[in-house]
């Protein structure tokens, strides 16, 4: 248990859980932030995995599945996206899905995805998403939450921790989304601390 005003932002202010108008930004521009389509999308998420698997000195495994009704799920072996308990006792996970990423959301020149397109965050694929399910699964225990249009629908919810750690994002676009829908070869192999498989 510590104060949540002494956690230090490194690519989420821990402030507040919820962005409203960060969120409606994203919302407000579909073509600027639903450029590169679900594959885009799939790729941002796929870059925070990517960023886990560095962190910890090893190559990180992702599976991606694609299921016939547009739903997608991007499953990793990391650690779980960090999951803290504050000075009240309340399970607070790190504001992914709906605050912006402090590093790449307002960059003039940010880092690229395997795309070409600019890298702006988790809370993109978010707010994109009609309902968008992130799941965590900690040595400590595990959470699932399910986001519409990237706000929550409730509080945080403690689930079965599975026997290994690492998070698993499930979301379905919308139809503003246009352009490409699937991964491409290059992309499997565009993250050089990942191995990803496409089913």
């Amino acid at each position: 248990m510590s104060d949540r005003a002494s956690w230090v932002t490194t690519t989420h202010a821990w402030s507040s859980d919820l962005d409203l108008a960060h969120l409606a930004e994203i919302r407000s521009r579909p073509t600027l932030y639903g450029a590169g389509g679900r594959r885009h999308l799939i790729l941002e998420v796929l870059a925070y995995a990517n960023e886990e698997a560095e962190s910890r000195g090893r190559m990180g495994h992702a599976v991606v599945t694609m299921r016939a009704d547009g739903t997608v799920t991007v499953a990793d072996d990391g650690r779980g996206t960090d999951t803290r308990i504050d000075e009240h006792g309340d399970v607070i996970r790190k504001p992914v899905m709906s605050t912006r990423d402090v590093r790449f959301f307002d960059a003039e020149d940010g880092a690229r995805l395997p795309d070409g397109l600019p890298r702006r965050g988790m809370s993109v694929v978010s707010a994109m998403s009609p309902v968008l399910v992130h799941e965590n699964h900690l040595a400590s225990g595990a959470w699932s939450q399910t986001y519409r249009r990237g706000v929550p629908d409730d509080e945080l919810r403690a689930v079965t921790p599975s026997t290994a750690t690492g998070t698993s994002v499930t979301f379905r676009v919308g139809a503003e989304v246009q352009g490409p829908e699937s991964l491409v070869d290059s992309d499997l192999t565009g993250f050089p601390a990942l191995q990803i498989d496409l089913r």
